[in-house]
Order: structure tokens, then C-alpha cells, then sequence
């Protein structure tokens, strides 16, 4: 499946894979690190989201759907394996695809798939609430993010620093996010969804890296995603939150670095 996405770089394949409701530009602050490090960037829009059509007519965007149509994609490419880097919903698609063997490296930052049926249901209503409101009047409330104070009201939930993403990248964010096709069937699909362990996922290095202010997907989930993972790297990413790309580039960069040199 041909997905809408921005290439640049040159070296090893270093896939970019966004959380629900976000678009490839999340990843904007850490490209040029992660180009002079010396990796081609690979950042797509997930079907559904972004400038990327939803899955065909009949498919449900389950993340096991999704993974494959991001499998797919890799074989487009002629990428059999790459490092693989995902947030949220995308750090459970690059999971995914690392048991299905194609990851070289797998860097998930606050993955779904580790919470309690609690947390889940709270993800899932949070979330949807959001979708509600800034569906009903997109415009202005992307106008409010021109400011700092108004993209801090805005984007606390995800961000732990929002006054740091730039104006128009937080106004494009709500655009993106409110215009997303496969919002409510995605997010519906979350129930049931763990994250689990397999052979393949054994054998390839995995850093899991929690925002320690992440409002969405608390850091308690972080010592869940220990127990099941116990031969994964986990590390903490102090003052982030659960989108964390604009609060600390240096250190998100630096945590895929790392994670991809293991």
C-alpha cells in the first residue's frame, strides 16, 4: 500500500511511524539529527491520517491492519528490514512489525498496548472528546495556537512543553488531527490490544522509552511495559511528555540514536 511520507537522508532505513491522529511532521525536529547521524529518515502518514487514504473499503484499522499495510509499504520500498521508530499507536506498529521480523532496531516511545482496562478506556475517552470538539470547530481553534499560552491550553495532554512546537506546526497538528478519516475507527479498535512478547522480538534490540509527564499514557505503564519486555532497554525521558518530539528534540533524538547503535 503507497503511503504519503518524506524521505530524506542517506544511510540505513530509519522508519518514522506517528501515533492516532498525528501526521508525519511530528517527527520534524529530529529529522536533520537523525540525517547527519548518517540514517535516510523514512516518516510516513499512517492509512487514515495525514495525506495517507484510509485502508480499503471492508478493512477494520486495527493495528494489526495497520502494520501490515506499513509492511507493505517497507516492500515498496524493497525495505526488508530497517530501524524502526514509533509513538503511541506507532510505537505498537513498529512492535509489531519487529515480531514479524522486519526491524533492524525498534525505538517505541510511550507505546499503546501496555495499560489496564482502566487506562485504556480513559485513553480511548480523552481522545475521542478531543476529536469531538476540535472536529466542530477546527479553524478556530487552530487559530488559538498562534500563541504559546493558547498552544499550552491546547496541547497539555500531549505535549509536557507545548509553547516549544512553532505556531503554524501546531495549527497544522489540529488541522491534521481533525480531518483524520480513520480517527474513530482506529481509536475504536484499541480495546483488547496488548502488546505482547514473541521470539522475534527477543532477538532484536528494543529500546522502550517513556515521557516522564505523559498525561495520556501515564509512566506507570512504563513498569508494565518492564515486566512483559524484560529483555528490552527501558528508559525514562525526564520532563516529556507523551508526544514528545518538540518538548526535548536533543534527547528524543539522541534515545533513537542510541537505541539504533545498540
Amino acid at each position: 500500500m503507497t503511503l504519503s511520507h518524506d524521505l530524506r537522508g542517506s544511510g540505513e532505513p530509519l522508519v518514522l511511524i506517528h501515533g492516532i491522529g498525528h501526521h508525519w511532521q511530528a517527527w520534524l525536529p529530529l529529522l536533520a539529527p537523525l540525517n547527519e547521524a548518517g540514517f535516510q529518515t523514512v516518516a510516513i502518514d499512517l492509512p487514515g491520517f495525514g495525506a495517507s487514504p484510509p485502508l480499503p473499503d471492508g478493512q477494520t484499522p486495527t493495528i494489526a491492519a495497520l502494520t501490515r499495510a506499513v509492511g507493505s509499504f517497507l516492500d515498496e520500498l524493497g525495505l526488508t528490514e530497517a530501524h524502526l521508530v514509533g509513538n503511541s499507536m506507532g510505537g505498537a506498529i513498529a512492535l509489531e512489525l519487529a515480531s514479524a521480523g522486519r526491524a533492524r532496531s525498534v525505538s517505541a516511545i510511550s507505546p499503546v498496548g501496555f495499560w489496564s482496562r482502566r487506562e485504556r478506556v480513559f485513553c480511548q475517552v480523552s481522545l475521542r472528546e478531543t476529536f469531538g470538539l476540535v472536529g466542530r470547530w477546527p479553524d478556530p481553534i487552530s487559530r488559538v495556537a498562534s500563541n504559546p499560552l493558547g498552544r499550552t491550553l491546547l496541547a497539555s495532554q500531549i505535549c509536557s512543553r507545548p509553547w516549544r512546537t512553532p505556531g503554524e506546526q501546531m495549527r497544522a497538528t489540529i488541522l491534521a488531527f481533525a480531518s483524520s478519516p480513520g480517527f474513530l475507527a482506529t481509536l475504536r479498535t484499541f480495546e483488547g490490544y496488548t502488546v505482547g512478547d514473541s521470539p522475534l522480538l527477543v532477538k532484536t534490540p528494543v529500546t522502550i522509552a517513556w515521557g516522564t509527564r505523559d498525561r495520556l499514557l501515564l509512566p506507570r505503564q512504563a513498569r508494565r511495559a518492564r515486566r512483559v519486555l524484560t529483555h528490552a532497554r527501558h528508559v525514562w525521558l525526564p520532563g516529556c511528555g507523551h508526544a514528545p518530539m518538540w518538548d526535548d528534540p536533543e534527547l528524543v533524538a539522541g534515545t533513537i540514536l542510541s537505541g539504533a547503535r545498540h
